[in-house]
């Protein structure tokens, strides 16, 4: 036993889950002081003796183990308090008759065992208060039982097989608990319970009650708070029920309840209400009643929306809801008004939302909507200000609109508050105050006038006298001065060594002499060793001037050093002076004696969070399996066997670089290394290598590691407590520490003492003695050591028996110290000061207007006036030809064109000569411009013949009256569109050299004849009549029809006279002009062998129309699209996010594939990503179209919006059918991918 002394003051301890199925260990019997003890889970077969010699020993608890027999050293405890024997192997002739002979035993738990029959005796401890006989196979209860154990005030006969209770039951008037769970109880009535007036839990789960056996008379029962009638045949709520308005938890749950009462309302105290698993259709609307209701259970029964009163918002204290596997559709929304709710419970219902108001419930944690096909998640609310910071920037509307230039929209309801003066309300308040104040002095002065009435003042006025102050030196008391630890007992009596000096030390040296005066005189020297500490210097220093103010010398202190001695000095000594090596004496200063330092091999295991396990410094418990850290201080060896995990390994070697930096200040090498590559050194620290002379799997590492213990350290007036602290999931983590307390951490191979910063001294230096007991208590290895942490100095190992233990600070690496000094710390002063820059402003312009058909004529005439001729070419092969007439406004996606227009400029004439005639006027001045048109799939190569051959021809005829203008397919200019006079036509593929409309082909691009094949034209006009083009579609089938425009579908014949037959469909909805440039396009495209008809739709031909388009398919009818499509380009180019408006007559090429393009076609917003989009665009995007669409919210209340994501090669076609002839992404080839690869 270790010689502390701290076991009989132990007052409490916690053995529990200590393995004692072989030992118990003999400590115990010196706690002669211990009042409770616990060993449960300890393996434990029979009582220990040990406990027989506890006298003073009143609570005992030995749960979870194997015993067979109480034994008899428990009778002989005469202060036996409480005894909890639960969880065991007891049987009928293990438990002793004496045990309830002690006058003081109040608690018997022997539940969760193998009785068969109540322990006889028992009826003989008068003073039981709390017996617990649950999960045993007791049968019957004796009679006499109850007639002597009338202060009961807990019984718990649960799970045996009584089918009756004795009638003496009644005699229990001081009962508050009574458990008769799972017993076939079928034909007892229960009359006892009525007279139980001091009950307050009563639990009949599984006792086969119904309405016939069910206890009369249990509204007597005005105390009962808990009633438990689960699992019971009940069809209905017994009427006592409705009369119990004490009721606080309510448990119904498993019978066959079908409705319930109004009357329901009387248990306003209720707090729990489960009615699960019957048959409930609807609950009364008097639930609302139920203020104090915080969970309720309503699973598996059958109720739908209107079954769940409306008025539930009313329960404002409910935290639960689960109302699980029933039919409800929707749930009143009333329930979103419940504040406090924590857990809402929904799964397998017939959800199909739920109200938005869920989403503003402050404390909700679980929402569990599982199991609900058709169920749709509301979005979520507006959200405030704070929320709509996003990357530093407020996305909020009315924000938004203000950077605009726009009114802020007002929110709804909101009235201007009158504006209140403060100048008035200060005085008000001063007046309110000074009212108070002065009726406060009143008073005051009426109780002294009344005190002085009585008499008391003269009293008080003594009683108040001021006290005298105390001199400062009459509390001065001389101190009781012992020199006895500093100096020897023959100091000063035994003749001194004279003129002989240690080195390290200091001396003072007086000389008394008789001046002339024949008075004493003194002289005063101190010496000064040359290995004297700084200590002995000062304090030879000052103690020589105290020596001469206490002589009252006139002299001064004289300083010596050694070997620097001066001539009077040396003169006092007859045989001169002498060094002796060393000192005499201490130093006052603490001398640090280098320990060695203890060799210390942890076995590393796990790969989530490492487990560090001390094992003996042994050659064979090395492990191929397994990581070994072999600490020996200047030194730390990493062994990582073949079989190990690499990420054990890695977290090894943080682990082993922790404890270099944190506990050896960076002095210890790591030296790291796998198995088979050991060094010398190292087999020198472990006991040199193994026999073999291979390491391969040990049996040591098969023993599983001892769960962790972790005590808290009590003190008291004279007594000391070792309880357990419970570690949830059996996972250590930092949070169980309590600054204020001391820990003891038993791993059975370490022990760890932990010191809170703010604990007391006394309890420090009881845990380090309890750490002792402990530690000689358990059976241990020999290696097991101590160790003493402070809070904040924990060493690594310690910290590795926590989960998540991990002491990184946030550091913020990417601002320097000069960027600190010059712009502070507080990053919310930065961020406000750097607010990004943004330009939402084009989300809030309204759409441009379409152009009206007169306004396109006036343009389209001005423009083709002003024209004075326009020469076509055409770029075949590498060099620009003629277009012929006849193909004038006939363009293909693959071919480059080149139109030469030259335009008449109006001269302007100076004031004053505007009645010049018209023969002195000058001539007109003409300016010319190219155009060069490119096709989607046509090569650049066709600008750069262009660049450098057409071009500088041009130039050296016109000089800087040329202007070229490069304009790609579908983003031409208007004015180049008015020269075509609405018969713009696109073409798919090359220009075929044989004139034979042909679709895109092989065969085509090489200027051979191909099969002709169906093709299908669309006529459109964007956001003006001038453009209009008539574009050919791919893959022509019935789905790109729509009522609004103009098709023309041509069918090929596979005949030499009749080459095909074309159909000009017009939309029920299509405009009337445009019908007559559809056909007058289609006799332009197709003169010679075709047939031409124009069809209305609804009135297609089977045999050709539909059998050339592919079939009869469904297509959209719906075009009100062109009415409100718009397309925004959302983009950092310009150095800060913008949102950017395209024009109307926006194409698929529009679609920056670096950038994130907003849609919006009257119905959806779509958020349109690139492939090369970056991350930052994409979510300053969808705040951006979030925006967006609260703004039109306020806009168009009629037309609301959702908003959708549309990933490039993935549109839908309710995106497609925004843009005119979509076709496949223009791609831009990678020319990295078309360099050799360099090896």
């Amino acid at each position: 036993m270790a010689s502390t002394g701290v076991l009989p003051f132990v007052r409490g301890i916690d053995l529990t889950r200590n393995d004692f199925s072989s030992y118990f260990p003999d400590h115990v019997q010196d706690m002669t002081g211990l009042r409770w003890l616990r060993i449960s889970h300890s393996n434990l077969k029979h009582v220990p003796e040990e406990i027989g010699a506890l006298n003073k020993l009143e609570d005992l608890v030995m749960v979870h183990n194997e015993v067979e027999s109480l034994g008899d050293f428990l009778p002989n405890l005469p202060a036996l308090h409480s005894i909890n024997c639960r969880n065991n192997n007891l049987n009928d002739a293990g438990v002793p008759k004496k045990i309830f002979t002690g006058n003081d035993l109040s608690i018997v738990d022997l539940s969760h065992n193998k009785l068969t029959e109540v322990p006889s005796e028992l009826e003989n401890s008068k003073s039981v208060l709390v017996l617990n006989l649950s999960h045993n196979q007791i049968e019957m209860i004796p009679n006499q039982l109850f007639i002597n154990l009338t202060d009961l005030v807990f019984v718990d006969l649960s799970n045996n097989n009584l089918e009756t209770l004795p009638p003496q039951m009644r005699r229990l008037t001081s009962l508050q608990t009574l458990v008769l769970d799972n017993n076939p109880l079928i034909h007892a009535q229960l009359r006892q319970l009525p007279v139980l007036t001091a009950l307050q839990t009563l639990r009949m789960k599984n006792t086969q009650r119904t309405l016939n056996n069910f206890p009369t008379g249990l509204d007597t029962l005005t105390n009962l708070q808990e009633v438990d009638l689960s699992h019971n045949n009940l069809p209905r709520v017994p009427e006592a029920l409705y009369k119990l308005d004490s009721l606080k938890r309510l448990n119904l749950s498993s019978n066959e309840i079908t409705e319930l009462s109004l009357m329901i309302d009387i248990w306003t105290k209720m707090e729990t209400l489960n009615l699960s698993r019957n048959k409930l259709k609807a609950i009364p609307t008097s639930l609302h009643k139920l203020v104090s209701l915080k969970k309720l259970y309503l699973n598996g029964n059958q109720l739908d929306f209107e079954g769940i009163p409306a008025n539930i918002g009313k329960l404002h204290n409910l935290e639960v809801f689960s109302a699980a596997k029933n039919n409800l559709e929707m749930i009143p929304e009333g329930l979103g008004r419940c504040g406090k709710l924590k857990k809402l419970v929904l799964n397998e219902n017939r959800l199909i939302t739920l109200p938005d108001i869920l989403h503003l419930l402050p404390d909700l944690e679980t929402l569990d909507v599982r199991s609900n096909p058709d169920l749709v998640m509301p979005p979520k609310p507006q959200e405030a200000k704070t929320a709509s910071q996003y990357y530093n920037i407020d996305f909020s509307l009315n924000t938004q609109l203000r950077l605009a230039g726009a009114q802020p929209i007002p929110s709804s309801g909101q009235t201007p508050s009158p504006k209140s003066d403060p100048v008035a309300r200060k005085l008000r308040l001063r007046r309110r105050r000074d009212g108070q104040e002065s009726e406060k002095v009143l008073k005051g002065m009426r109780d002294v006038a009344k005190d002085k009435a009585e008499g008391k003042s003269s009293k008080d006025d003594e009683q108040r006298e001021p006290l005298k102050p105390k001199r400062w030196d009459e509390n001065l008391h001389r101190p009781q001065l012992d020199y006895s630890e500093i100096f020897d007992e023959d100091v000063g009596h035994i003749p001194g060594l004279m003129g002989k000096f240690y080195e390290a030390d200091c001396y003072i040296i007086l000389k008394t002499f008789i001046d002339d005066s024949n008075s004493l005189n003194w002289k005063i020297w101190y010496w000064i060793g040359n290995d004297a500490t700084l200590d002995k210097k000062a304090c030879s220093a000052i103690h020589a001037v105290n020596l001469r103010n206490l002589l009252g010398a006139d002299c001064r202190t004289i300083r010596q050093e050694q070997n620097d001695e001066d001539e009077d000095f040396l003169a006092l000594f007859e045989h001169g002076v002498s060094y002796i090596a060393g000192g005499r004496t201490a130093s006052g200063f603490y001398s640090v004696e280098d320990m060695e330092p203890e060799v210390r091999l942890y076995r590393a295991t796990g790969t989530q969070s490492v487990h560090m396990e001390r094992c003996p410094v042994q050659v064979d418990m090395l492990d191929s399996r397994h990581v070994f850290l072999l600490d020996t201080g200047p030194k730390i060896f990493l062994w990582n066997g073949k079989k190990s995990n690499l990420v054990t390994r890695t977290k090894s070697r943080l682990i082993a670089e922790k404890i270099n930096k944190n506990e050896r200040k960076g002095t210890a090498d790591i030296i790291q290394f796998a198995q088979n590559k050991e060094t010398a050194e190292f087999w020198k620290q472990i006991g040199g290598p193994p026999e073999s002379m291979e390491v391969t799997t040990s049996k040591h590492s098969d023993v599983p590691y001892a769960d962790p213990r972790l005590y808290r350290v009590g003190l008291g007036k004279g007594y000391l407590e070792l309880p357990q602290v419970h570690i949830p999931k059996n996972r250590l983590v930092s949070s169980l520490l309590d600054t204020k307390c001391v820990y003891i951490l038993d791993c059975i191979t370490d022990v760890f003492v932990w010191i809170g910063k703010k604990s007391t001294r006394l309890v420090r230096a009881a845990a380090l003695k309890l750490a002792q007991e402990l530690h000689d208590m358990i059976l241990r290895p020999e290696f097991v050591t101590i160790y003493r942490c402070l809070e904040g100095t924990e060493p690594q190992i310690f910290k590795s028996k926590f989960c998540g233990w991990d002491d990184v600070l946030p550091v913020d690496y990417t601002r320097t110290s000069e960027s600190i000094a010059r712009r502070g710390a507080d990053m919310k002063v930065i961020m406000e000061k750097d607010r990004m820059q943004t330009d939402l402003s084009a989300l809030f312009m309204p759409r441009q207007p379409a152009m009206t058909e007169e306004e396109a004529e006036t343009l389209s005439s001005e423009w083709n006036e002003d024209l004075d001729g326009m020469e076509s070419f055409v770029l075949e092969g590498k060099k620009f030809v003629r277009l012929p007439d006849e193909e004038l406004g006939i363009f293909h996606t693959e071919d480059c064109y080149v139109f030469l227009c030259r335009y008449w400029v109006p001269v302007e004439l100076p004031e004053g000569e505007e009645d010049i005639d018209e023969e002195d006027l000058p001539e007109d001045e003409f300016k010319c411009i190219v155009y060069f048109w490119q096709g989607r799939t046509a090569s650049n190569m066709g600008w750069l013949t262009f660049t450098f051959s057409l071009q500088k021809k041009f130039q050296a005829l016109f000089g800087d009256k040329l202007e070229v203008v490069r304009q790609h397919q579908q983003q031409e200019n208007l004015k180049f569109l008015s020269h075509f006079k609405r018969k713009f036509i696109i073409r798919l593929g090359k220009r075929p050299l044989g004139r034979i409309p042909t679709s895109a082909s092989a065969d085509a691009n090489k200027g051979k004849p191909a099969k002709p094949s169906t093709e299908l034209f669309q006529l459109r006009a964007n956001g003006s009549p001038i453009a209009t083009r008539c574009i050919q579609l791919e893959n022509p089938n019935a789905t790109w029809l729509n009522p609004r425009f103009c098709f023309i579908l041509m069918v090929p014949f596979d005949s030499d006279e009749l080459k095909g037959i074309v159909y000009v469909w017009v939309g029920k909805r299509a405009d009337h002009k445009e019908a007559q440039i559809a056909e007058e396009i289609a006799y332009m495209m197709y003169k010679d062998g075709f047939t031409i008809q124009m069809i209305n739709e609804g009135e297609e031909p089977e045999n050709f129309f539909w059998v050339g388009i592919g079939g009869k398919k469904p297509y959209d009818e719906d075009s009100s699209f062109m009415h409100y499509a718009r397309l925004f380009r959302c983009s950092n180019e310009k150095g800060y996010f913008t949102v950017s408006e395209k024009c109307a007559d926006f194409c698929q090429d529009d679609l920056a594939d670096d950038d994130v393009m907003v849609l919006d076609n009257g119905e959806q917003v779509y958020l349109w990503v690139g492939k090369k989009t970056s991350d930052v665009e994409i979510k300053l995007a969808f705040k951006s179209a979030q925006v967006y669409i609260q703004h039109l919210r306020n806009k168009q209340a009629d037309k609301p919006r959702k908003l959708l994501l549309a990933m490039k090669y993935k549109e839908n076609k309710k995106f497609i059918k925004c843009f005119h002839g979509w076709g496949k992404h223009k791609e831009v080839k990678d020319f990295k991918s078309l360099l050799p690869t360099i090896y």
